[in-house]
């Protein structure tokens, strides 16, 4: 079924949960569900499969933990308990995105005692199995990859789960790990002993088809992209030449009320580039890629949810899946070769009943791809071209190179290149501690 953004708000005491989770939600401020949480919750607390069409910022990661943990409190286990055996498992696509959502789990569950670990590559595994052996675990979050580690040397037992989420679900196929999870799943009870949700962006045959096998019956709920976008984003596309676009998006950022600002470009060295700029013209910035490693990665995003910096310049790594509170402002610095890619992006902002700005930039090297992201938004875009105060030349560099942009030899301009030059770049099972 489809659920529609303007349906009536329908507040979290209608589904009457326990206590623990009920203080918690209201230390979250949160009073009314968001559509797909409404529609999600009213059959996974009756013990439902469901299978989810939604994009990230409509509050499914809420919807299937808070279901996961009102079954586990109101059905407590009274016999003894081993190490390495979770009631329940979220498998997610990327470490970011297990990594928020362990964080949302312990948010949610601060009244209680539920333990909850997360297991993800490119961070100490010794932690990670000291986390799991430090008492019975009730809800492991986890990459496929690394929880297969778990599994195959005997950590981790998954013969005894009660519930189980696989999160963006299409983003597993697109990066090669379904067979992995086939694996796990493998490993898991029969689909008819658990409760299984799927979540995905899109419902494609092949979604359609892994959700039948390892879900039972489930009921589909649909929240669409169009709704997502446009609820509570303000759109805006510059037209802009490329060598003009350093300067649009560094006046856009000293503007009043781009307090938090993520920009996105393409690639990789793209965005090394354009941060290191951004660092030389005296803005305090992070790079979000996948070059840059795991520990890295957590640091700068954490900078940025606190605020000491003001600007994330990111491939789409973290287009998906990140919750980061009040960001003001998406720059879409290239546009993005997918449309759905778009939608994910300026899903960062505008969350949470703020009012986000969503800017991009169309160039003559990608204005050719906005048709297809008005026919995915299902509207026009307001195309303009920036005021001259937008596109003044911005200060010298001050400040020495911290992102190890390529160097090229010669006196550099704010846009980070000789003067004079151009630039097309833009910027059986096993042991279970018994």
């Amino acid at each position: 079924m489809q659920v529609s953004e303007t349906a009536e708000k329908v507040p979290f005491s209608t589904f009457k949960l326990v206590e623990p989770l009920n203080r918690a939600i209201a230390d979250l401020g949160f009073e009314y569900c968001t559509p797909i949480q409404a529609e999600s919750l009213r059959h996974t607390l009756q013990g439902h499969d469901v299978t989810g069409k939604a994009q990230t910022g409509t509050g499914k990661t809420a919807a299937f933990l808070i279901t996961l943990m009102n079954d586990m409190l109101n059905n407590p286990i009274e016999e003894e308990r081993f190490i390495g055996e979770p009631r329940a498992l979220v498998i997610a696509p990327t470490r970011e995105l297990a990594i928020q959502i362990a964080n949302d789990a312990r948010d949610l569950g601060k009244y209680t005692d539920l333990h909850t670990v997360t297991l993800v590559g490119g961070e100490d595994m010794q932690k990670q199995i000291r986390a799991v052996e430090k008492q019975p675990v009730d809800i492991v979050v986890a990459t496929p990859g690394r929880l297969m580690d778990f599994v195959e040397n005997e950590r981790i037992y998954l013969g005894l789960l009660e519930l189980m989420v696989i999160d963006e679900a299409d983003r597993m196929l697109d990066m090669g790990f379904i067979p992995q999870v086939r694996r796990i799943v493998a490993r898991a009870p029969k689909k008819e002993s658990r409760q299984t949700l799927l979540f995905s962006a899109t419902f494609t045959d092949q979604i359609m088809d892994l959700a039948s096998r390892w879900a039972m019956n489930p009921i589909q709920v649909e929240v669409t992209p169009e709704q997502v976008a446009t609820d509570s984003v303000e759109q805006i596309v510059y037209l802009v030449t490329t060598e003009d676009k350093y300067k649009l998006l560094y006046n856009l950022i000293q503007q009043e009320g781009a307090d938090k600002v993520i920009v996105f470009s393409n690639r990789r060295d793209q965005v090394r580039k354009l941060a290191d700029n951004l660092h030389r013209n005296g803005i305090e910035c992070g790079m979000l890629s996948g070059e840059v490693v795991q520990k890295k990665r957590i640091q700068t995003l954490e900078a940025f949810r606190d605020g000491k910096i003001q600007v994330l310049v990111a491939t789409d790594v973290a287009g998906r899946g990140l919750h980061i509170d009040s960001v003001t402002h998406v720059v879409n610095y290239m546009l993005p070769e997918e449309s759905d890619d778009y939608v994910h992006r300026i899903g960062r902002t505008g969350r949470g009943g703020d009012v986000g700005t969503s800017i991009s930039f169309a160039c003559e090297e990608d204005s050719f791809l906005l048709p297809a992201i008005e026919e995915t938004l299902g509207q026009k875009l307001p195309c303009v071209h920036p005021d001259e105060a937008l596109l003044e030349e911005p200060p010298e560099f001050t400040r020495g190179s911290r992102f190890k942009a390529e160097a090229r030899s010669g006196s550099r301009s704010a846009g980070g290149r000789p003067r004079g030059a151009s630039s097309r770049s833009g910027g059986g099972g096993p042991g279970r501690g018994r």
